[in-house]
């Protein structure tokens, strides 16, 4: 999921670059939905793995 976020991220800054501004902010807020999907995705099996009596591998 963050290898999608950076993979958006890069194409909005390659088309901001050539001047294509309205698909840039498409792909940004792409790469913030990827981003945050992940970041509560990684929150989630942390406690997952907490409540489950393992240490979590960090």
């Amino acid at each position: 999921m963050l290898s999608w976020a950076l993979t958006f991220f890069i194409l909005a800054i390659v088309a901001a670059a050539l001047g294509f501004g309205g698909i840039a902010g498409a792909m940004v807020g792409i790469a913030k939905i990827c981003f945050f999907i992940f970041l509560v995705l990684f929150v989630v099996s942390l406690l997952a793995g907490v409540v489950g009596g393992r240490r979590p591998i960090v």
